[in-house]
């Protein structure tokens, strides 16, 4: 925060649950005018989340609902981060309880992002919309360096998912398991994959494992942040729907269910929505205050 700033209120948000035990926590301050880039940092490292969230008057010339536009900015316990779904998620479910819900439009440091915000029997779920997805190759030698940091061998990989790098707000290395049991196992060289990251300009590696047509179960090792396992990711669960589309493993109209947080024993659920004649994924997920 600048010099003589009075602390903000920090709020504390699950994202993809409904219950406060569930899904992938967030900070959200709602009014972080006159915060500075260290002062920042320092609430979201004194929190400990993956990342929180920070809000400031829209740019100029931002359309949207009146009084519910929006510049939004997110930092782990390490850095910035260019997008982050869970804590987007938060941010417009703290913002629905006082406002009310409906539609929002986040300036994020990726692009706009507009939220759709509902209320139903009780539970409050929001829906971002993605800023346009690429997906890239990933070089031979950069992949082998990602599966010997994981300590995963070539077979653990499902060759039906060919690692990429996809982006929708951040860029995330996509790697499908073979079995449920290989996701199911995470012990990873942390400094070895956190520099890897670090040289690919990644925010986390996206592990994957298909259960169904459209379920799957997602893990998020995010060392670049601070931390081992985000719990629920929403740029990435945004990425692999760009990622699957391009691919052409499932349909250009879609919704596919991502299970992430089991292992952690904190379960969300994450819906991603792909619509034909639209490049841009919408990610979905309920949200509740914790504490």
């Amino acid at each position: 925060m600048t010099t003589n700033a009075p602390r903000p209120e920090v709020l504390r948000y699950t994202a993809f649950s409904n219950s406060p035990k569930g899904g992938n926590p967030a900070g959200v301050v709602l009014d972080a005018t006159g915060m500075d880039d260290e002062g920042m940092l320092a609430v979201a490292a004194e929190l400990g989340y993956s990342e929180s969230a920070f809000l400031t008057a829209p740019p100029e010339g931002l359309e949207g609902p009146e009084g519910r536009v929006f510049t939004i900015r997110y930092f782990s316990p390490k850095a910035e981060v260019p997008f982050c779904g869970h804590a987007t998620v938060a941010a417009a479910v703290a913002l629905a309880e006082r406002i009310g819900p409906g539609e929002l439009v986040f300036a994020t440091p990726a692009g706009t992002v507009p939220v759709a915000v509902a209320e139903e029997d009780g539970t409050v779920r929001a829906t971002l919309t993605s800023v346009e997805p690429h997906v890239e190759e990933v070089a031979d030698a950069d992949l082998a360096e990602a599966l010997d940091a994981l300590d995963w061998s070539a077979t653990d990989l499902d060759p039906a998912f060919p690692p990429r790098i996809a982006f929708a707000g951040a860029r995330h290395l996509v790697l499908a398991a073979a079995t449920r049991a290989r996701l199911a196992e995470l012990a990873y060289d942390f400094a070895r994959l956190e520099a890897l990251m670090h040289r690919l300009d990644l925010t986390t590696v996206q592990l994957v494992w298909r259960e169904s047509a459209d379920v799957f179960h997602v893990r998020d090792p995010f060392p670049v942040g601070g931390v081992v396992e985000d719990p629920a990711t929403g740029a990435a669960a945004a990425a692999f729907g760009a990622y699957a589309r391009e691919l052409g493993l499932t349909p250009e109209d879609s919704v596919l269910t991502l299970h992430q947080g089991e292992d952690l024993g904190r379960p969300g659920e994450l819906t991603v929505t792909l619509h034909a004649g639209d490049r841009r994924v919408r990610v979905s997920g309920a949200g509740a205050r914790i504490g």
